[in-house]
């Protein structure tokens, strides 16, 4: 997987066995850059811009890594935590590197995303986090609603989002939480959202009907671990 962007390699170089090969632009300003790869004794190369321009689609900000494809954990590592969050087949990898970006700000470590019909983690999703990802716990399942039924058997009590539910102003959640987030176009699939023990909603007082999933993740999130507090 290539990576690009000097906070995500900033991040990156905190767990450098984690990386293959660092490629640097020679017209490159800041030699702090360099310095710190040599210190965490990562391989790197000096090359002309085209080749960067070549490796990726975006601004490279003259560095480029090569790095190991994404672990996802086992989700069952994350059953203890006050939140965790569920992904129902979000499919924009913007939204999903944001999402990881606000879980990291907000003290949340556990995020939980389906196998099929769902963005996983790719360079853009990587980009996105702004270096958030070396932080949180991704799992990759093959049945939320099994994962979302184990999770319950555990003690959470399981939050999704939708426009029709009860306004998340009036709840009083849970110390065992679980907010799940659906997909851009359809939100909360059938069956996932017969297994939550409660919808919730942000008000809608504009001319809009609904909000960016990352948005209203974010808003959820922070309401949610305010009222934990």
């Amino acid at each position: 997987m290539k990576v690009y962007g000097r906070n995500v390699i900033n991040e990156l170089l905190n767990n450098p066995e984690k990386i293959r090969k660092v490629y640097l632009s020679k017209t490159i300003k800041d030699k702090n850059f360099l310095i710190h790869i040599k210190e965490k004794k990562v391989k790197y190369e000096l090359v002309n811009n085209k080749i960067l321009d070549g490796m990726v689609k975006g601004n490279h900000q003259g560095i480029v890594a090569v790095i190991d494809d994404y672990t996802y954990v086992d989700y069952k590592s994350m059953i203890g935590d006050n939140i965790i969050v569920i992904l129902d087949h979000l499919e924009d990898p913007h939204n999903f590197g944001a999402i990881i970006r606000t879980c990291e700000a907000a003290g949340i470590k556990s995020i939980i995303i389906p196998k099929d019909r769902s963005v996983s983690i790719t360079e853009t999703v990587v980009k996105t986090s702004t270096g958030a990802l070396e932080y949180v716990n991704i799992a990759m399942v093959t049945n939320l609603v099994n994962v979302i039924k184990d999770l319950k058997t555990n003690g959470y009590f399981v939050y999704g989002a939708e426009a029709d539910g009860t306004p998340s102003i009036n709840c009083n959640y849970n110390d065992l939480s679980v907010l799940i987030i659906g997909s851009e176009g359809n939100g909360l699939s059938r069956l996932v959202r017969e297994n939550c023990d409660e919808i919730i909603s942000l008000p809608m007082k504009g001319h809009v009907n609904s909000l960016n999933a990352s948005v209203a993740a974010g808003i959820l999130i922070y309401d949610m671990i305010r009222k934990n507090d």
